[in-house]
């Protein structure tokens, strides 16, 4: 009977035997070390799911299936290559294969296949037409299934020398309330190796449950770390107000403080996390505390007016669905999914939005609402301003569409100066390393990375136990360049080296029909001028995302929404040669209204020789904040402001014959409550249509600057 075996970070989890068409596993007892007795594997069996996002059955019921795709795909080439029949307009045909079911595999190299079109792929390692390994990455974890004996083909190979220190048994858990420095209590639950006397330890806060996805921690604590996972305030077991963002500076420095006095601690603590949980980890080390020795930060969310809730000083509507999810006290995943969005971002005060969708109010949103302008209650959870001198050795992964994006610019000014950091960036949304298609958008087959969890833990290693791995001593940036599809180093980020790429916005392409459409040129216009449109905040653009997702920044072809009149197009020539970007971008526009007020939103796209105009990067800004936060300063009808709009970051060949594409328009429906021109902003009840002007050429040359690869 054939063995398979099931590794999650490099360490045994589930041993596996096909017996006819049942699958019978021995799964690992973290609690004795020891795999238990074999039982057939149910289909509703979650706990190699949960462990490494991989449906062990589906891959072992169907393995025929695979390599039958894997023999056709090798037999096809072969005879391609011998007749003369295979050229680059065939090739797609010759290197894909798809299965009965409908998965859709494409061939990386000799030895491998990637799935295509799905979250959490299970790719294909492969030995003389069989399939050698199934490989799940995900953010920081990666998931191996592999033939028994056949390790040494995939990334488990690179962690041998990690393997030679044994593991750990696992105790149960021990809940502390543990108490802050104003008496309010977080419910904390300690994991620890057996026998533990002192040892470091890797602390997760929460406001998710503490006990949700808990089997993903366990590779910690098998490998000699305390695993402490703690409620956030307000939140499940915890006391106090659910208030995101708010207490989480002082919060986590009780609780290193509070590790730190443990008898099982040896007083070095690392965090790890993505989203909030990343969030939390910048906070910690806000507070300077001593114990925090190094952090894991995985798409980290940012200051409020940078990132969420509130960036540019607009309102993001798109976080409403992870409003939803923690609006109780314990996260209910289904209120995210909705078919009403288009309704429910319509309903005005704002106040009056959660009772009316959900049937009961959202404090936090509630108070949120009512805070304009960014003052003590936004200031108090902006963990970047509140950053001293003081840092901790920073692991920072992030994607290009990154819906917290903003939140990793912000690690990275922080840290340009500081050596102890390694920073990786991948083409990836706010799921991380987890996709090879977003919407419409194809990535190449090496986009995503089976070494992730391996990095992390040699991070964890140096510097809360001192091992001499040689991580501080690889590339301080590794990033991805779509569109060339090549994986590059650098020493630091911004990339060095770049040089500047300015456009400025100029007149009407030849077509005269076209609405709205001009150029983008090297040179400054020497005559003023200026396009126009008008901006109507019951009709606004729309920015295309599916708000049940919750992913908001991901790449979308945006083409036909580009013919509204409310939005300018600016684009260059056809590209007579490969043009790469790296870096942010900066608009910086001149713009006039009749209104007191009014949003813009900056969008950076490639069209591509068929006319799609795929989103890559964006900005927003309430022009009310162009000079500061902290307070407005409104527009007068006539005059003509300057207006300087940060995008978010990427990296991006546009190939020879692509066109570099600038939109700007005033609205972006799923992504911002559209600005109602007033006063009172995106919360009026009062609509009032803008006339808006971006002005061009002379002394007023709006103008987007670039960094460019050479």
């Amino acid at each position: 009977m054939e063995q398979w075996n099931f590794y999650l970070s490099g360490i045994l989890y589930g041993i596996f035997e096909r017996r006819d068409d049942r699958i019978f596993h021995r799964p690992l007892d973290v609690y004795t070390g020891m795999p238990g007795e074999w039982k057939e594997l149910a289909e509703d069996d979650t706990w190699y799911l949960e462990l490494g996002k991989m449906n062990v059955r589906k891959a072992l019921m169907e393995l025929e299936a695979y390599e039958a795709g894997i023999r056709n795909t090798e037999t096809r080439n072969t005879a391609a290559e011998n007749t003369g029949a295979r050229n680059a307009g065939t090739w797609n045909e010759f290197k894909r294969f798809e299965t009965p079911g409908g998965e859709i595999f494409e061939k990386r190299d000799d030895k491998s296949f990637v799935q295509r079109n799905i979250k959490f792929p299970k790719n294909l390692i492969t030995d003389n037409g069989q399939v050698a390994a199934f490989v799940t990455p995900y953010r920081d974890q990666c998931a191996v299934l592999v033939r028994n004996g056949l390790e040494d083909r995939t990334i488990l190979s690179q962690w041998a020398e990690v393997n030679r220190n044994p593991l750990c048994t696992v105790e149960h858990p021990v809940t502390e309330m543990v108490p802050m420095r104003d008496q309010v209590r977080l419910a904390t639950d300690i994991y620890l190796p057996s026998g533990a006397k002192k040892v470091p330890t890797v602390l997760v806060r929460t406001p998710y449950g503490k006990t949700m996805g808990i089997s993903c921690y366990f590779r910690f604590v098998q490998r000699g770390y305390a695993v402490v996972i703690q409620d956030v305030r307000g939140r499940e077991d915890s006391e106090g107000e659910w208030l995101p963002m708010y207490y989480e500076v002082e919060d986590g420095d009780d609780t290193l403080s509070w590790i730190a006095r443990q008898p099982w601690s040896d007083g070095n603590v690392g965090m790890t996390g993505g989203s909030y949980l990343g969030y939390v980890q910048w906070a910690a080390a806000a507070s300077e505390n001593p114990h925090l020795k190094a952090i894991l930060s995985s798409v980290c969310a940012g200051s409020p007016f940078v990132d969420v809730p509130r960036r540019g000083g607009c309102f993001n509507s798109g976080m409403l669905a992870w409003a939803f999810l923690v609006s109780g006290q314990h996260s209910d995943p289904s209120l995210m999914a909705r078919d009403d969005w288009e309704e429910v971002l319509d309903i005005r005060p704002l106040e009056e939005l959660a009772p009316k969708a959900l049937g009961y109010d959202i404090p936090f949103l509630r108070k949120w609402f009512s805070h304009m302008d960014y003052d003590k209650l936004w200031q108090q959870g902006n963990w970047k301003d509140r950053t001293n001198a003081h840092r901790v050795p920073a692991l920072i992964m992030s994607g290009w569409f990154d819906d917290n994006g903003m939140g990793t610019t912000e690690a990275l000014e922080l840290y340009h100066d500081y050596q102890e950091k390694k920073v990786i960036l991948g083409p990836w949304m706010h799921a991380g390393n987890a996709d090879y298609d977003i919407h419409g958008f194809a990535l190449g087959t090496n986009a995503l990375r089976y070494d992730m969890d391996l990095i992390c833990l040699a991070w964890l290693e140096h510097y809360l136990k001192g091992v001499d791995n040689g991580i501080d001593r690889t590339p301080k940036v590794e990033y991805y360049t779509m569109g060339s599809n090549q994986w590059k180093t650098a020493d630091n980020w911004p990339i060095p080296g770049t040089s500047a790429l300015t456009f400025y916005l100029d007149g009407d392409q030849e077509d005269a029909a076209a609405v709205n459409r001009g150029i983008l040129s090297v040179s400054a216009p020497a005559s003023p001028s200026w396009d126009s449109y008008e901006y109507d905040p019951e009709h606004p653009a729309l920015h295309l995302v599916d708000m049940s997702e919750n992913e908001l920044e991901v790449p979308a072809d945006y083409s036909l929404e580009e013919k509204r009149p409310d939005i300018l197009c600016y684009s260059t020539q056809a590209l007579s040669s490969d043009l790469t970007i790296t870096g942010d971008v900066t608009a910086e526009l001149y713009l006039s209204s009749d209104c007191e007020d009014t949003d813009l939103v900056v969008r950076i796209t490639d069209v591509d020789r068929e006319g799609r105009s795929m989103k890559l990067a964006d900005g927003v800004l309430s022009v009310r904040y162009r000079n500061q936060f902290e307070h407005p300063d409104f527009m007068e009808p006539g005059q003509i402001y300057p207006v300087k709009i940060r995008t978010t970051k990427l990296s991006h060949t546009f190939c020879k014959g692509h066109c570099l594409r600038v939109t700007i328009t005033s609205s972006a429906k799923n992504f911002i409550f559209p600005n109602r021109n007033t006063r009172d902003g995106f919360n009026s009840v009062t609509i009032k249509t803008a006339h808006n002007r971006i002005h061009r050429g002379g002394a007023h040359a709006s103008r987007v600057m670039f960094r460019q690869e050479v």
